[in-house]
Order: C-alpha cells, then sequence, then structure tokens
C-alpha cells in the first residue's frame, strides 16, 4: 500500500472535515506534497504503510498542541499562540524568523488554521534537519535547533 500525494490530501481533508472546532480551508496539493517530501525515505514520491503512520503520528501530536495552545479556542491560533504551541513542540525561535513564519502561515488576521499550523510545523522539520542551511542557522538564537523527531 502506498499513497500519493493527491490520496493523502483526500485522507487528511477527510479526517480535518470531522473536526468541527478547527478553523481549516482543507489540507492543499502543495502542503500534501512537503508532507511526502519530508516522509518519503525510499524517494519514490508516496508513502508507504510505515511512512504514513509516523506522519499520522505527528499530525495527532500537532494536533494536541494546536489544541492546548488555542487558548481563546477559536479554532486558529494567534502569533502569540504560535510561540507558544512552537515551544512546546521544540522550536525555541528569534523574534525575526517567527515574524516570517506568521508572514508566510497566518491568515490575514493573523492567524494561522490548523492545516496552515501542520504546514508551518513540516516546514520546520525539514529546516531543521541535520542538513540545516546556513542561511536558516543565522536566523536561530544560539543553542536554538532542537530535534523534536527523529525517525
Amino acid at each position: 500500500l502506498e499513497i500519493s500525494v493527491t490520496e493523502l490530501q483526500t485522507i487528511l481533508n477527510r479526517i480535518i472535515a470531522k473536526h468541527k472546532d478547527l478553523r481549516t480551508k482543507g489540507f492543499s496539493t502543495e502542503s500534501c506534497r512537503s508532507m511526502v517530501n519530508l516522509m518519503d525515505k525510499d524517494g519514490n514520491g508516496k508513502l508507504g504503510l510505515v511512512e504514513f503512520n509516523v506522519l499520522w503520528n505527528r499530525i495527532r501530536n500537532y494536533l494536541s498542541i494546536f489544541r492546548k495552545f488555542d487558548l481563546d479556542k477559536s479554532g486558529s491560533i494567534s502569533a502569540y499562540e504560535l510561540r507558544l504551541a512552537l515551544e512546546a513542540a521544540g522550536y525555541r525561535l528569534n523574534k525575526r524568523l517567527h515574524e516570517l513564519l506568521i508572514t508566510r502561515y497566518a491568515e490575514p488576521d493573523l492567524a494561522l488554521d490548523f492545516d496552515n499550523f501542520v504546514c508551518c510545523l513540516v516546514r520546520l522539520e525539514t529546516m531543521f534537519n541535520p542538513a540545516v542551511t546556513p542561511r536558516f542557522r543565522d536566523l536561530l538564537p544560539p543553542g536554538a535547533i532542537k530535534a523534536f523527531f527523529i525517525v
């Protein structure tokens, strides 16, 4: 069993639609492609059962963090709530990088819905992989790179 980008998108959007407490537009093809690229260990552009299981467990963990730090229970998280949530996920970022994430992933009201929160964490995980580039390393305070998930 292997799951393609479009199949992953369908699966995730069906699941997230059941969570009425979350504000979301659903996972985009691009966000699902990023997740597949992060998790695809054999490079075939699809997720095997083990890879999907690891991703699913991460998303469930992200959901738990998201709900915990959605302090006003709006179904989205504010810029302030995002900082707390990212720290809980193991990412202590400086102000500049935090602002860049808000600019990239937040809606016009400066809040992130769940799918954008997941995409943000997937991006951070990709950036803080052992092959992190010097460009991103320069944006971080000393000692800020922490491993959260190791596969």
